[in-house]
């Protein structure tokens, strides 16, 4: 039976009010900076990388920001509920180690590829045209879905809790977004990270312990009984057990998870734009310090509102009692609504809606900078106007941003009217995006990877993960449809084929036909129209000066301190 949460005027009001206000204070800041700090957004090297000066703070709050999907918090809530308490972590682990690895990536490329813009300029620099537009495919690909899929959650989300229309959710919900990210560039996404960040660690704090510490869950022990209580079998936990770690389906759906999660940051140009945009001290505590603070979301919220909802859910303090949540609405994500509506009230089911805008706007703001970049700076600038003014380049920039906000407008609804869930498009993610990571990590760290194999790798993983994935739901599940394409079973046998298929099929090619690449053409890749630099040799003559006069000066006896004299 579903239940009015809330109002459509509250959220029509929370959407379209926020992002109007978001709106206004991104434009104060980009007029703030510009007056006061001589960053003016208007130029593509502050719109594209924010001049490469963001510190550790900022570089940290848009990392964990841009990660922070509502995933984290509301469906890790859900996946609870259905299968226990090895579902957090499981998830959490899913979450971190990938934002730590490209913590090592970003600083690995700022020193090897010291002016680039996106991670698919030094594939064309490397290996040239065709590649580089297949990476580009591929990029967008991994944009599209993982930017797609939050938007179809959310809208599904503000549907269940307040009635909206979902064609007016998947609309409204990256309007606001495309303002202030067409004006302010990835400096606004990094100033919003921050205003989004706070607001949410707020929230989270206050869900988590309000409800923790509700009369009617009585703490940490109070749940603990309640869940033994409950009773409730799990099929494939030991035992059937809520409270147990063993369990099959919170294993199988990690382990898609991590390689979906590896797709989306390695695949995705906005974790490396946030690399380049920020300082060379900043890159690994940044990245490093988000990974550790996004273990925190699902295991400490996510159990703690899963196991809640448990508890109260054949009592009648839940507003659904004396019935429970269906599979549908679980599988929506309304698990998390229901329980604080039931323990705290409209006013934090408000709040979690307000956490809803902030989780997806996010993700959207640093798709859409990504996007644009691969429009204007890959594509515009490399194949259609290679002499393009900055000036020209930002009209692309921003048309870009424009093009994207619709377009995933459109994706969002095609896959709602598609029968898509957040669950189908979690398993179906990994297939397609994971082909392209290892032929990605080996342009910048292996230089014995051929032209052949960072073209003919990805394709054929690709081709291998799809084939595995449709057989297999096919053989398990007698026919081949919305429901058995997501199947857990599958669905990881071909993540783990796309993964890493990609890898044999690299090293095969690349040693068959051997070649080795010198890492000195990345140094090729120049500033737009760099003003700072006040002299005649170009970029990257001077990147490669300061190199040498780094390594000079690592080597010279002269800079050894003399030894202190008994």
């Amino acid at each position: 039976m579903a239940v009015e949460l809330l109002s459509q005027a509250t959220g029509y009001g929370v959407i379209v009010g926020l992002s109007f206000l978001f709106c206004a204070i991104i434009l104060i800041c980009v007029r703030l900076q510009k007056r006061y700090l001589s960053e003016d957004s208007d130029q593509s090297e502050m719109f594209m990388v924010a001049n490469r000066s963001v510190g550790t703070g900022l570089t940290c709050s848009a990392v964990f920001s841009s990660w922070m999907w509502i995933n984290e918090s509301v469906f890790s809530a859900a996946y609870t509920y259905k299968w226990g308490v090895a579902l957090p972590i499981w998830w959490a682990s899913g979450l971190s180690f990938q934002i730590a690895l490209m913590a090592i990536m970003g600083i690995v490329a700022k020193l090897r590829v010291p002016y680039a813009h996106t991670s698919l300029e030094f594939i064309r620099r490397r290996y040239g045209n065709y590649t580089h537009l297949i990476f580009i495919v591929l990029n967008l690909i991994n944009n599209d879905f993982g930017c797609g899929s939050m938007i179809l959650a959310g809208s599904q989300l503000v549907t269940g809790m307040t009635g909206m229309h979902v064609i007016a959710s998947c609309v409204l919900i990256p309007a606001g977004v495309v303002l202030y990210t067409a004006v302010g560039g990835i400096k606004a996404t990094f100033l919003t990270d921050f205003l989004h960040t706070s607001i949410a660690l707020v929230l989270l704090l206050y869900f988590s312990i309000s409800v923790l510490v509700s009369p009617h869950i009585g703490g940490l022990s109070g749940l603990y009984e309640k869940v033994l209580a409950a009773d409730d079998y799990i099929e494939g936990n030991y035992r059937g057990s809520l409270l147990s770690f063993k369990s099959e389906p919170a294993i199988l759906f990690g382990l898609v998870l991590k390689f979906g999660n590896l797709a989306l940051v390695l695949m995705d140009t906005a974790f490396w734009q946030k690399s380049f945009a920020s300082e060379v001290r900043a890159t690994v505590p940044g990245y490093d310090l988000a990974s550790i603070a996004n273990i925190a979301i699902p295991w400490c919220t996510g159990t703690i509102i899963g196991l809640s909802a448990l508890a109260i859910e054949k009592t009648p303090i839940c507003i659904a009692y004396p019935e429970t949540l269906t599979l549908k609405q679980v599988n929506s994500g309304l698990v998390m609504p229901y329980v604080l509506e039931s323990l705290l009230g409209k006013g934090a089911t408000a709040g979690l809606l307000v956490l809803i805008f902030m989780a997806i706007t996010s993700t959207i703001s640093s798709s859409m900078i990504a996007v644009s970049s691969i429009i204007s700076l890959d594509f515009f600038r490399t194949y259609i106007n290679p002499q393009a003014s900055n000036k020209k380049i930002m009209q692309v920039s921003h048309t870009g941003v424009v093009f994207h906000g619709c377009f995933m407008a459109g994706f969002g609804i095609m896959l709602q009217y598609a029968g898509a869930t957040n669950n189908w498009s979690t398993y179906f993610r990994p297939i397609i995006a994971c082909p392209g990571i290892f032929p990605m990590i080996l342009t910048i760290l292996w230089d014995r990877q051929t032209k052949a194999a960072a073209i003919g790798a990805p394709l054929l993983g690709l081709c291998s993960g799809l084939a595995v994935w449709l057989s297999l739901s096919w053989r398990w599940g007698g026919t081949i449809d919305i429901n058995t394409t997501q199947l857990q079973l599958p669905e990881l046998y071909a993540a783990i084929t796309s993964f890493f298929s990609p890898l044999l099929y690299s090293i095969i090619i690349s040693l068959a036909w051997p070649s080795r690449f010198d890492r000195r053409e990345f140094l090729k890749i120049d500033l737009i129209e760099d003003k700072s630099v006040a002299s005649s040799e170009s970029p990257s003559t001077i990147a490669v000066n300061q190199i040498k006069v780094q390594t000079t000066r690592r080597s010279s006896p002269l800079r050894r301190k003399p030894r202190q004299q008994a």
